[in-house]
């Protein structure tokens, strides 16, 4: 089955429906290059990277942005315990990404924006919003009103403070004018990588580096946000704030993916845990196809528990698809049509695998290309 123009090229993502034209713009949150590549990162930019194929069989050009945030203070916390300089780290991180995306067959985005060259547009972003009155300058930082953004994003506000405090944001700044305050530019010492700025030395907010990188990749919104659902709040919620008090458009984007998380013996992974299921490792033992089928064959939105087991399983299901590739069948049309549906219902690969593997040929071909399993 050929990608053909579908005169119903829509995609339901969660509660919200995607009328789409020939192009969607999709800004999927990258990593920090601080770290190895787990499955949790990567379970997010193999959906993304299977969105993007979903959407080419529905004639649609999916124009992938994915970032890359090199400033920030874990980065060069990492560095200075390496004894080497953050860029350099950071370039070495990214490279060992990048050899783990190629291998686990995730495609290259379009654009790859990374914050260090985007200083300059963050400047102007907090003298915007401060001269718009969403944001203010207190002791050479510029802080974006935050109060009212937990709301939006459906949590209460103890749950908000807990949040804010584990992802950096700070809440116990003396200088903010509510702790949920978030800074766009935050003042910094000569301890730490930072840039001169119209309010003194500093550098970039965490979501303001992402709003900067986006809002000049894209322009006034986006079609669908991508990114981990650990990142739900604060970042994705003061990000979208951020862009919608930047331009007045709203929403800021049309639809979002959050994927769910990977846990191990229900824990998130992290290195602090020491419970990371390296990609590299993975890799080692098995086949690409193998690891992108254990990722994928579930709703993109579900977290769920890794063991090894699972690999097992995907593979059991990976052999299925493959032999059902290679039956002959007579009616097409149906099965296609009712993989499309599926792809275009809220990503619903199990449904669409279900489909293949039980109609075989064109059908079952298809959904190995789209899931990336050649």
């Amino acid at each position: 089955m050929n990608a053909k123009w579908d005169a119903d090229a829509t995609l339901v993502l969660g509660e919200r429906t995607v009328p789409l034209l020939d192009r969607a713009r999709v800004y999927a949150c990258g990593i920090t290059p601080y770290d190895v590549t787990h499955l949790g990162h990567a379970a997010t930019f193999v959906w993304v990277d299977v969105l993007a194929r979903a959407l080419w069989q529905l004639g649609v050009d999916a124009e992938i942005c994915r970032n890359v945030t090199d400033v920030d203070d874990v980065l060069d916390e990492a560095a200075a315990r390496a004894g080497t300089d953050a860029d350099w780290y950071a370039a070495v991180g990214q490279f060992q990404f990048d050899t783990d995306m190629a291998n686990l067959k995730v495609r290259a985005p379009r654009h790859e924006p990374r914050a260090h060259s985007y200083i300059p547009h963050v400047v102007r972003l907090a003298r915007h919003l401060v001269r718009s009155g969403h944001a203010y300058v207190a002791d050479g930082s510029v802080y974006f009103r935050g109060g009212d953004i937990p709301a939006v994003a459906g949590i209460d506000r103890t749950t908000a403070l807990d949040l804010a405090a584990e992802f950096g944001d700070q809440p116990d700044d003396p200088a903010k004018h509510d702790p949920l305050d978030v800074a766009v530019w935050q003042a910094c010492g000569p301890d730490r990588v930072g840039w001169d700025s119209p309010w003194g030395r500093g550098r970039p907010g965490w979501h303001a580096e992402c709003v900067a990188m986006a809002s000049s990749v894209f322009g006034v919104g986006v079609d669908i946000h991508a990114g981990g659902a650990d990142l739900t709040y604060p970042h994705h919620a003061c990000h979208a704030a951020m862009a919608e008090a930047l331009t007045g458009v709203r929403p800021y984007t049309r639809s979002w993916l959050h994927v769910g998380v990977v846990t191990v013996d229900g824990e998130k992974m992290a290195k602090s845990s020491g419970n990371l299921v390296l990609i590299s490792d993975l890799l080692a033992d098995h086949a690409a196809a193998v690891v992108r089928m254990m990722i994928l064959d579930r709703p993109w939105q579900e977290s769920w528990d890794y063991i090894p087991a699972l690999l097992d399983t995907a593979a059991e299901r990976l052999e299925l698809l493959y032999s059902a590739a290679g039956r002959r069948t007579a009616d097409t049309a149906t099965a296609e049509d009712a993989l499309r549906m599926a792809l275009r219902t809220d990503l619903n690969v199990p449904a669409a695998l279900d489909i293949a593997i039980d109609s075989g040929g064109a059908a079952a071909r298809t959904m190995v290309s789209v899931l990336g399993l050649g």
